[in-house]
């Protein structure tokens, strides 16, 4: 008896429309990053990308909790002495908030090249519309348990 390990050029990929319209930042981002890597699949294998894609619409309509919207910051450096820049989340959310779903799913995925090939996965986009009418993505929603 051998071990059937998945063939990723066979796998199959099902596009997922998730709504975040209403949803909790964290909670939503961890079921994304599961969704990504194809935990929810029974090919599952920890060191291939066997995930899904994901198209997550209405990004600047999720909610953070507490006051996290006032206190959770984020840092980015440029490489230069003094250029750090620092960003509250309610300024990401106003400014950028495709990036705030990005940087929380990206965080939950693991480092290195396998990281990297299943974060290309997710598209985000801050309104309901989005570009990939074509794929005929699936509309998912996610449970919380």
């Amino acid at each position: 008896m051998g071990t059937h390990y998945p063939i990723p050029a066979e796998t199959p990929r099902d596009w997922l429309l998730i709504d975040l319209e209403g949803l909790t930042l964290g909670r939503a981002a961890s079921q994304i990053a599961g969704l990504l890597r194809g935990k929810h699949k029974p090919i599952f294998t920890p060191h291939q990308d066997v995930g899904d894609f994901v198209v997550v619409i209405n990004a600047e309509k999720v909610k953070l909790t507490g006051r996290k919207l006032d206190d959770k910051l984020y840092h980015r450096h440029s490489g230069y002495i003094g250029s750090t820049k620092t960003r509250t989340a309610r300024q990401m959310l106003q400014i950028k908030p495709e990036e705030l779903i990005k940087l929380a799913v990206k965080r939950m995925l693991p480092k290195g090249t396998l990281g990297r090939a299943t974060f290309s996965k997710l598209k985000v986009y801050a309104g309901a519309e989005h570009p990939h009418d074509a794929q005929q993505p699936k509309p998912f929603t996610l449970s919380y348990s």
